[in-house]
């Protein structure tokens, strides 16, 4: 490649990355304003301004109760059931989940359309950030309220989608980022040196090296013989160096960029938070205001999700997809929704798994994960507000400081694991053991002793700690998530694989907040909820830690390389 190339090369992969790094800002403040902090409160408030105190259901919730009383709880009648009004919002969340899982399945095929793939992601930035505007209308005393609830899936359905095509950008950026490219460019001399000295000596009936006969021969039976991979077990010490260095280079950017977006998202929705921090407070945390605070993440996720649409390339691939052997006349979008559902047959089957046996240990890892860091986000705001009684001022001082320590862990966790020496795996490992440490201490409030001494989650101050660490930690985590899975899929195919990520992320995260949402109306005490968190941890831990990344890249790439050999058969 030459240098004029290169220079080009940069230049577009600059503009678009800036135009990725955009929709990060765009997008990610509608979780940390509304889904995280003023959602929550918002949906409960929804209900209680409905609904009526236990036992007899006839003193409405919002009347004034005698201070040395003890707190009644509250319930709402939705349809024939009395629910809790904290679990109308845990339930409306889990349902938006458990439909943004279904959605995600049936995009992954169109997203991996290049021409396709940034009319998707805008397409559903606007279903979302239209769904989050339209909380300015919507009252409280209005009888539609429980539309607040479908407001809140079609939102949430408009973000989850939009991220599965915005991560589908991940590995073909950091494929284009200038260190990758030369990385890459070293070692495709350095193969192609390797194949014409290989070819030469074939011609002139020179013996090949005995060693690299021996390794090509116990390499061969994994491959087809038409299909041309090398493989690392053929490399000469040159070629198996570079590529080294290549590997490096790939999964250093992508961790870096990845964690350049978490950062940049919190950022955005730190401001937002600002922004709107000083009128819900003065209000009382009223219904009207958090209302508007919702609207206004709506706002700001339309405007800057343009800025997006200019950058962002129309067909970002260095490689063919595999739905670019279909002319536009014969691609149509239900005709790729039938085979997105028909792919997640394929690629969940047995033989498919036992291919990319290590992206599946880590999708296990992640399925369960998810839920844990998802429960502990959706249900931090309602702990505070049912169990510990926080004013509005704390609450969201709570969901301001966990995304303002976000955007310092994923900041310095790069440069802790630089210095360190950890692989990406191994920097998610050690995220996750301290992660433990939040529900561990949670539980210590169930006993008696300890909750009266003053610890265990059971003041304010406390809630503000344990918030900003859970940003330290829980920012930089999902940042390396991303990271480390992008290293683990077959190159073309991203979109499909990160809507698989997506999925085992969105079908297994509306279980928690569905089993805490059943445990408050059983018990009346989500504290409970840190059982659940605890048992998904620990149950978590050895299979993340587990998983082989390199083999795991590896298995990837050739994987890849087959599927385009058999579909050229074909």
């Amino acid at each position: 490649m030459s240098g004029d190339s290169l220079f080009t090369s940069a230049k577009r992969h600059r503009r678009e990355l800036f135009g990725w790094l955009s929709y990060a800002f765009a997008s990610e403040v509608f979780v940390i304003v509304s889904l995280t902090l003023f959602l929550p409160i918002c949906l409960e408030q929804f209900a209680r301004d409905n609904g009526y105190l236990l036992p007899d259901k006839t003193i409405p919730c919002n009347a004034p109760q005698p201070q040395d009383e003890e707190e009644k709880r509250c319930v709402v009648k939705l349809g024939w059931l009395w629910i809790d009004s904290a679990s109308f919002s845990l339930y409306a969340f889990s349902a938006s989940v458990a439909l943004q899982a279904l959605t995600v399945i049936s995009m992954g095929g169109i997203a991996d359309h290049p021409p396709h793939r940034k009319r998707l992601l805008l397409g559903f930035a606007v279903l979302g950030s239209t769904s989050a505007i339209l909380f300015f209308f919507l009252s409280s005393s209005s009888l539609l309220w429980p539309v607040a609830g479908l407001l809140v899936m079609a939102a949430n359905v408009g973000f989850g989608a939009s991220v599965v095509a915005m991560n589908a950008y991940l590995p073909y950026l950091a494929r284009t980022a200038p260190e990758v490219v030369a990385a890459r460019v070293a070692l495709d001399a350095a193969l192609a040196d390797a194949d014409a000295s290989a070819s030469a000596s074939h011609h002139t009936g020179a013996s090949p090296d005995p060693n690299a006969s021996l390794d090509a021969d116990v390499g061969a039976p994994l491959l087809p013989s038409s299909v041309d991979i090398p493989s690392p077990a053929t490399d000469c010490k040159e070629v198996a160096e570079l590529r080294a260095i290549h590997s490096a280079a790939y999964a250093r950017t992508t961790a870096r960029i990845s964690a350049h977006g978490i950062a940049l998202g919190y950022a955005s929705g730190i401001t937002l938070l600002l922004l709107t921090v000083l009128p819900v407070t003065r209000a009382g945390g009223s219904t009207f205001a958090l209302r508007c605070a919702i609207g206004a993440s709506g706002v700001w996720w339309a405007i800057f999700s343009v800025v997006a649409g200019v950058l962002l390339p129309s067909a970002a691939s260095d490689r063919k997809s595999s739905y670019e052997t279909e002319s536009e006349e014969e691609w149509n979008s239900l005709h790729e929704i039938v085979r997105a559902w028909r792919r997640l047959g394929q690629m969940l089957h047995p033989r498919e798994i036992r291919r990319l046996g290590q992206t599946f240990r880590y999708l296990a890892a992640w399925f369960i994960l998810s839920d844990g860091f998802t429960t502990i986000s959706s249900t931090a705001v309602l702990f505070g507000k049912t169990t510990l009684r926080l004013p509005a001022s704390i609450l969201i001082l709570v969901g301001g400081l966990a995304p303002a320590f976000g955007v310092l862990g994923a900041l310095v966790w790069p440069m802790l694991q630089k210095r360190m020496g950890w692989s990406n795996l191994m920097t998610m490992t050690v995220l996750l053991a301290l992660a433990l440490a939040i529900p561990s201490y949670g539980l210590l409030g169930l006993i008696p002793a300890v909750r009266r001494a003053g610890f265990g989650l059971v003041s304010a101050s406390e809630m503000l700690i344990v918030s900003s660490y859970f940003g330290f930690v829980g920012g930089a985590f999902q940042s390396y998530a991303r990271a480390v899975y992008a290293t683990l899929i077959p190159p073309g195919e991203e979109a499909r694989w990160f809507a698989l990520f997506s999925i085992t992320d969105k079908s297994s995260s509306f279980i928690g907040p569905l089993l805490v949402g059943l445990i408050a109306d059983a018990t009346g005490n989500i504290r409970f909820a840190f059982v659940f968190l605890v048992a998904v941890f620990l149950l978590a831990l050895p299979i993340l830690a587990g998983v082989d990344v390199e083999g795991g890249g590896e298995d990837a790439r050739k994987y890849a390389l087959i599927e385009e050999e058999i579909r050229k058969r074909i």
